[in-house]
């Protein structure tokens, strides 16, 4: 653990030494530079003592956020700056050994004021899109429309409106209001279904208690479904019992029956109409290990005609390429969500890449595979980074054809 921290606090070193040497060569005034001085020691003490007093007892997410923030705005902006400066000593000692052969020249060049100022702006750049992240980006919703065909669609369901919103992690939020604009744009659609694909919370069933009222007002024609997500289950956390646990997550269940969700554990529920149906499926959490298997999509299909539409929600994007889309029971639509986008990324009609494409190469938007369409939304709320950069939090509205 000492070494771990000493190489840690080497790397700082050599981090601070470089930028500091940067703004030497563009500012010689003795206040700018105690100033710089000062602000990053104490931003080193506050990350040193975060990370140190972190416990997995700690049931809030604050300690994590801050550290994490803290990191993004003022830490990894500067390995970016030491990458101009690296660039500036390697032209600098070329230009020295080169003079060695001629002794009239045989002096170190100085730093240059122009790389030393680009790799200041572009961290200055980088921190302020991170600050904007927490401050707006986080509560920039957008509602984003897709339309899916299904060969066996019933006519009654032609233009039938879906809205999926996922992963809310509401122990992120202090402040339920702050999120009335995002509910507004969900009821501004006039869904027939709204669909919640996992992790209402970060840890804890009360982080979600104060939502209650605020997700009791968004309005669907034929009710709102949920599934559960990894975080719900409270496995990140420290419990004194497993029936602690599991009593955290019966009360989470409860508290989303309150908000008004059916919650689908494994099952199916029926939409009718006019005698025509279409079946919505939830499991519960299926993903790579260690994320837990406890996804069952064959429970879920019980009592589903082989013909039938259906609509699956199952949290993690995983479960459609190892599982659903192989399944013989051809299940059309399967909606996730999980990944958040990384809440980092370009984000863009023609460019999307996110840092997560690594870990999961279906990360946002819809797939096709083997006949069978999955949607990955980007995800309503945050985790971690308390905020989001290129990667907007995701309303999606489907219309069926």
């Amino acid at each position: 653990m000492q070494k771990n921290f000493l190489f840690i606090a080497a790397i700082f070193l050599f981090l601070e030494v470089y930028i500091f040497q940067a703004i030497r060569t563009l500012t010689d005034n003795f206040w700018v530079r105690l100033g710089y001085i000062v602000l990053s020691l104490a931003v080193y003490g506050v990350f040193a003592y975060e990370v140190s007093h972190f416990q997995r007892s700690d049931r809030s997410t604050v300690r994590a956020q801050i550290t994490i923030s803290l990191f993004l705005i003022f830490i990894l902006p500067k390995i970016f700056i030491v990458l101009f400066l690296l660039v500036d000593d390697i032209f600098r000692t070329g230009g020295y050994l080169v003079g060695l052969t001629r002794p009239t020249e045989n002096f170190f060049p100085e730093r240059r004021k122009f790389l030393s100022l680009m790799g200041l702006g572009l961290g200055g750049v980088l921190s302020a899109l991170f600050i904007d992240g927490i401050t707006f980006g986080k509560y920039r919703h957008k509602v984003r429309r897709v339309k899916v065909k299904f060969a066996n669609l019933p006519e009654i369901f032609k233009g039938y409106k879906v809205i999926q919103i996922s992963d809310v992690h509401s122990g992120s939020f202090s402040d339920p209001s702050k999120l009335q604009h995002a509910i507004d744009l969900i009821n501004e659609q006039d869904p027939d279904l709204v669909l919640f694909t996992g992790d209402m919370v970060n840890n804890v069933a009360d982080e979600f208690k104060p939502f209650i009222p605020l997700f009791s007002k968004i309005k669907a024609k034929d009710g709102k479904f949920a599934v559960l997500g990894n975080h719900d289950y409270g496995d990140y956390v420290k419990w004194n019992s497993k029936d602690e646990q599991n009593k955290n997550l019966e009360t989470l269940i409860d508290y989303q029956r309150q908000a008004g969700f059916d919650m689908l554990r494994n099952e199916n529920r029926i939409i009718e109409k006019d005698g025509e149906k279409i079946y919505i499926l939830g499991v519960e959490n299926w993903g790579l290990k260690p994320f837990p298997q406890y996804g069952d999509i064959d429970k879920a299909l019980e009592n589903v005609p082989q013909d039938a539409t259906k609509i699956l929600m199952s949290h993690d994007p995983t479960h459609f390429d190892y599982v659903v889309k192989k399944h013989p029971k051809d299940i059309h639509l399967t909606l996730s969500g999980h990944t958040h986008g990384m809440q980092f990324g370009l984000d863009l009609k023609n460019i999307k890449w996110s840092p997560v494409q690594y870990r999961y190469p279906k990360w946002a938007d819809l797939y096709e595979s083997e006949g069978k369409m999955l949607y990955v939304n980007r995800g309503f709320g945050v985790l971690g980074y308390p905020g989001r950069v290129g990667v907007l939090p995701e309303i999606t509205l489907f219309e069926l054809g």
